[in-house]
């Protein structure tokens, strides 16, 4: 073992020792591990053509709603496209004008709006089976799928009129301390109940609703924060700074906090997951493999699974071991043992598991005194 790879090791036994280390290290591989990149760069461009029709319709509805009350009107939509500092403006701006045709601009914003937020509810749908690592026969079929689609629109729109009601008690660095305090300590809560609904929505239902609660809380508070900041460097750097409210600019911007919003929610699904399946800590360079580094192998080969009569086994020779372990074992591994099996077994048409000796989805076991093949 060379210099370079014992300092690694070390690095490794240390932030295995530590939990919270361990913990945000085991987060960030299974990011990796899961080409979750893929999965919010997917996020960001559904997220970009539900945006517009849905501010479109929004301001269409507000024309209609208030429109013997500007002054209402004009709250509700800086409100509404605070959401999305250093471009909002410009947003408002761009989609404030469409409001003359109200019957064109309803129709169109409705058709935008079923279009995009379909294919969004599909790539979250998409997103949360590969962060749950939930086998192809487990997800939900077309009709379901669809169902699920309209059940987000539903909760994507009272979200978005929650989060915009509690958003317009007031704006970062407008007034008194407390009551921005109060303002953002509500919005926090909007947007952690947003978050909630959203994972129950999108996650399959094998799933529980428990184990979605502290990733909701994670992408809530974090959104919230993001926020904050955003209209802080807004009103105090960037006011009356036109350059910033380009064309391009305003597109460039949208798509990168778009993007940012899609990567916290992509994060905030991956710690649920890591929880759940308690996946740390994980190893920086292998072997050994941890407990949890098997553990995830285990579940990405089962994720394959793609018919219900399939049957997927999967099989890790050598017993889990730490990084310190392996350090004070003299770089070396036991392989004479099977260290972690995994199976789903094939079912018959009426639903029973085949085989006397299948152990059930999901059933994880341990064995020794097997030789490696």
């Amino acid at each position: 073992m060379n210099t370079i790879q014992r300092t690694i090791r070390r690095v490794d036994a240390f932030q295995q020792r530590h939990r919270p280390l361990a913990f945000a290290y085991g987060v960030a591989k299974k990011y990796g591990s899961d080409n979750a990149g893929s999965l919010t760069v997917q996020l960001t461009y559904s997220l970009f053509t539900t945006l517009f029709p849905l501010l479109l319709l929004l301001v269409t509805v507000l024309a209609l709603v208030l429109a013997n009350d500007p002054s209402a009107r004009t709250r509700v939509l800086h409100s509404a496209f605070s959401q999305f500092p250093i471009v909002g403006t410009q947003l408002a701006h761009n989609i404030h004008v469409m409001k003359r045709n109200s019957a064109f601009g309803l129709a169109l914003g409705i058709a935008g709006l079923a279009y995009g937020t379909t294919g969004l509810a599909g790539a979250g749908l998409a997103t949360m089976e590969q962060v749950w690592n939930i086998p192809t026969p487990e997800r939900p079929g077309f009709v379901p799928r669809m169902l699920r689609s309209l059940l987000f629109l539903v909760t994507l729109g009272i979200g978005l009129v929650v989060t915009t009601v509690l958003s317009g008690f007031g704006t970062f660095g407008g007034h008194r301390f407390w009551e921005e305090a109060l303002a953002e300590a509500l919005a926090a809560v909007g947007n952690i109940g947003l978050y909630l609904a959203a994972f129950r929505v999108l996650t399959p239902k094998l799933v529980r609703a428990r184990q979605l609660v502290a990733g909701a809380v994670f992408g809530g508070i974090v959104w919230t924060v993001l926020q904050a900041v955003g209209g802080f460097v807004v009103n105090h750097y960037l006011r009356g700074d036109n350059a910033v409210y380009g064309t391009f600019g305003t597109v460039l911007g949208l798509i990168a906090w778009l993007y940012l919003g899609a990567q916290v929610t992509v994060y905030a699904a991956e710690i649920n997951a890591v929880l759940a399946s308690r996946l740390w800590p994980r190893g920086i360079m292998a072997p050994p493999l941890t407990a949890a580094d098997q553990r995830t192998l285990a579940n990405q080969v089962i994720q394959s699974q793609r018919r219900p009569e399939q049957e997927v086994v999967t099989r890790i020779w050598g017993a889990p071991m730490s990084a310190g372990e392996y350090l004070a074992n003299g770089g070396t591994v036991d392989l004479s043992v099977l260290g972690y099996e995994r199976r789903v077994p094939a079912r018959d048409p009426a639903g029973v598991a085949a085989g006397s000796d299948a152990a059930e989805p999901g059933e994880a076991r341990r064995a020794s005194g097997h030789a490696p093949p």
